[in-house]
């Protein structure tokens, strides 16, 4: 793409498609805030691992909205354990560049297997996990809006023709991913940790919009994610769980440290406050509620880079939803205390 001098939607429009096709200089995938509220995609190996039979979540978050139509990412995942040491579960995820004119669309299916058990009682355990689907992209050109399009005199006008060509508008390829976790599962403990390790797309999955580039700039490139935690267990389903995420991909990086509390009110209800810290981003505080099988937890990002007026009250915020299908037991993962956040 060409640097050229455009008004500020013309700005955000080429700020969004940048950030998102030029894995060279940036990160291609999105970021959660409430992480485990969608735990397929930060690892594979998170599949099962909710404290009932099976789990269905949902997540959305809108950012940049007071620059203009709000970048959205709406993200939908449903996983199961079974009684043959596997797990399984499909996830899909959307993103929406509002009036950048892109949008981003994958969808996937994860196998983990959680056979690998040691130690005193089998209560350290190691889970393997793969996951594969695929990626669809699509750009709406007219959306767009090109240097060669404004007029110093006359101002913008559409119908003026541009240089700018896409190899393609719409293209679908395949995505594969991996991962491990480990955690302690030792019943009765007053402290629980856990870790893991994923790799997304490492079968280098080509991006066709950007075809007529070098080999290195339409390669999605690997994304590596780190995270772990520790289940600090005061009384029964009453604990605080300080937990760090570090992703990786291309040049870009991103570490999270956070932390809530999980306060049990009766039978039926849970409390959940909590904090996170993106490094040179945002500061996001979190307040969800456990209810029944129904899980709800809101968080909002306010920004604190140093990027300049662009970026003054430009904040985020996510609103999750999960619905747990519990048989009155607790799970093996219930140290992370249902991993949602």
């Amino acid at each position: 793409m060409k640097n050229k001098a455009i008004q500020r939607s013309g700005w955000l429009t080429i700020c969004f498609f940048l950030i998102i096709i030029s894995p060279s200089d940036a990160q291609t995938d999105p970021h959660f805030t409430q992480n485990y509220t969608y735990p397929m995609y930060i690892n594979p190996a998170l599949t099962g691992s909710s404290d009932g039979e099976y789990r269905v979540s949902a997540i959305y978050r809108s950012q940049w909205g007071s620059i203009s139509n709000p970048y959205r990412t709406t993200g939908v995942s449903f996983d199961a354990r079974t009684n043959k040491n596997i797990a399984l579960g499909v996830s899909m995820l959307n993103q929406s560049a509002g009036d950048g004119g892109f949008n981003y669309l994958s969808a996937y299916g994860s196998i983990a297997y959680t056979g690998v058990k040691f130690g005193k009682d089998n209560n350290h355990r190691v889970v393997f996990a793969m996951q594969a689907g695929v990626i669809n992209r699509r750009v709406d050109q007219t959306k767009f809006k090109w240097g060669e399009q404004w007029n110093p005199i006359t101002g913008y006008n559409a119908t003026n023709a541009t240089t700018e060509t896409f190899v393609t508008t719409s293209a679908t390829t395949l995505d594969m991913g991996a991962g491990a976790l480990y955690f302690d599962a030792s019943p009765d403990k007053k402290v629980n940790a856990y870790g893991g390790f994923s790799v997304f797309h490492i079968n280098k999955p080509k991006d066709p919009i950007v075809s007529g580039q070098s080999t290195d700039l339409n390669t999605i490139p690997l994304r590596y994610t780190f995270h772990g935690g520790v289940s600090f267990n005061l009384f029964e389903r009453t604990s605080i769980v300080p937990h760090v995420l570090y992703m990786k991909q291309g040049t870009a990086s991103e570490t999270m440290i956070g932390t809530y509390v999980q306060l049990n009110v009766n039978l039926e209800t849970d409390v959940m406050i909590g904090g996170y810290y993106r490094a040179k981003d945002a500061i996001a505080p979190f307040v969800g509620i456990d209810w029944r099988n129904f899980i709800i937890g809101l968080s909002y990002d306010a920004n604190t880079s140093k990027l300049g007026a662009m970026t003054r009250n430009v904040n985020s915020f996510e609103l999750s939803l999960s619905y747990v299908k519990r048989n009155g037991t607790r799970s093996i993962f219930d140290f992370i205390r249902c991993a949602r956040l």
